[in-house]
């Protein structure tokens, strides 16, 4: 499936079945495959899971130039794969980046998005956050060491870096991954008189020891009328997915609810 607006291809699995869609978005340097890998898909089981490969990662196109990932465009590709498989609104559920976009579906489509579910999300622009999430240098390190040097990069800032997860970062394509966050230095996420107007179903979940992350799901949570906040106990920002039990004890009754 290729957007139509700019005409990258966009990868996707689709669970089948006959529940009520369900739309993963995976976060920075990751794929599609997190959700199965960590657990998610099979606890989704009553629902039609559908997994996406946003662009710049997984599968999916990996353009070199930073307006190619302009939110508008990222977002768009969603909607078309939702529009390639027939599916009019699904529940939204997207961790980091994925929340980003979650959020953006929510205030621009409200009418394709039934729920929304944030996993160590935010709303707000990420302009010199980046740096703060992966470490100093992370762009020159993607150019000059390619993914080794930002995988090196992390291990040196303190991350620990699961099999999985090194797999995922491995197989990125480095100039696509830096053209990426060149992008998303610049967007200007949401503005926060937009949040008291998205009134569907939201379950916003941090870990504690995930600080802005945090404070900025709680503060959206206040501000969107029909929101909940979910603490998840000593988890860091690269450890808000797994284990999964804990936060599939409060996604799936939260899906099945609404």
């Amino acid at each position: 499936m290729t957007n139509p607006l700019d005409g990258t291809p966009i990868a996707y699995d689709d669970a089948g079945g006959d529940g009520p869609a369900v739309v993963l978005l995976h976060g920075s340097a990751l794929s599609r495959a997190i959700w199965r890998g960590l657990g998610y898909t099979p606890a989704l089981a009553g629902f039609r899971a559908v997994r996406i490969d946003l662009r710049g990662h997984g599968r999916s196109g990996k353009p070199h130039t930073s307006d190619a990932y302009r939110m508008p465009l990222v977002a768009a590709d969603v909607v078309a794969v939702m529009d390639a498989l027939g599916i009019g609104a699904a529940h939204v559920v997207g961790y980091s980046f994925g929340s980003r976009v979650g959020f953006t579906l929510a205030a621009t489509v409200p009418e394709r998005v039934r729920t929304l579910a944030t996993l160590g999300g935010t709303y707000q622009s990420q302009s010199g956050q980046i740096a703060k999430l992966f470490f100093d240098g992370y762009a020159q390190a993607l150019h000059d060491g390619g993914m080794p040097g930002f995988v090196a990069g992390l291990e040196a800032a303190g991350w620990a870096v699961d099999p999985g997860t090194r797999a995922a970062f491995l197989a990125n394509d480095p100039l696509a991954l830096a053209a990426y966050f060149e992008r998303t230095e610049v967007e200007p996420g949401l503005g926060e008189f937009v949040l008291p107007q998205l009134r569907l179903p939201a379950l916003l979940l941090a870990g504690t020891r995930d600080g802005q992350r945090l404070r900025e799901s709680r503060h959206a949570a206040e501000l969107m009328p029909n929101a909940r906040f979910v603490e998840l106990p000593g988890r860091t920002h690269a450890g808000t997915l797994s284990p999964a039990g804990p936060v599939l004890e409060h996604l799936v009754p939260f899906l099945e609810e609404n």
